[in-house]
């Protein structure tokens, strides 16, 4: 700066108490937002597992076409795509499954989609770490191996530290 004069800096121009508050309250809304966000995916989980399980049991004719597509089970003539067929999988397993068990299943039911695959493993492994970071899934430890699961909401008639909650521990 020319003749010694300084520069005023932002900060400078702003009585810093008051911003400090209003981004400590934009923090508080964000951390709040984000839980409501997780609560919102684990119901939504919740609901399509449900779906699906029904029409499991009656036929995918008890679904209209929008329901359908929102389940992923809307039938193209083609076969899924290979992140659908991830997320099928995961949600109508009801249980955790690591990247070898996906990959078994598809090997059984769909070996052309898993063919497509130069690394299987390693295909399933960043879809499923996507799924997370969608909050579609979650990573857990099963029988000490990482594995995911769907997230949906526990069973209401479960403890908080039973059943399936005792076997699988989040990881971070």
């Amino acid at each position: 700066m020319e003749n010694g004069q300084k520069a005023n800096r932002p900060a400078e121009r702003y009585d810093i108490g008051h911003v400090q508050e209003v981004i400590r309250q934009a923090h508080g809304e964000l951390r709040q937002l984000l839980q409501q966000r997780s609560e919102i995916m684990k119901r939504i989980g919740t609901v399509k597992q449900t779906i699906s399980g029904l029409a499991n049991l009656f036929g995918d004719g008890v679904l209209n076409e929008e329901l359908m597509e929102l389940v992923d089970r809307r039938t193209s003539g083609r076969q899924p795509g290979f992140t659908k067929a991830c997320r099928m999988i995961l949600m109508q397993s009801g249980c955790a499954m690591n990247a070898r068990d996906i990959c078994e299943y598809f090997q059984q039911k769909m070996p052309a989609l898993l063919a497509r695959h130069k690394d299987p493993m390693a295909s399933v492994t960043t879809v499923l770490n996507r799924l997370v970071e969608y909050g579609e899934a979650q990573a857990v430890l099963y029988n000490g191996r990482r594995a995911w699961r769907w997230v949906a909401e526990l069973p209401a008639e479960l403890p908080a530290g039973g059943g399936e909650a005792a076997l699988v521990a989040n990881v971070s």
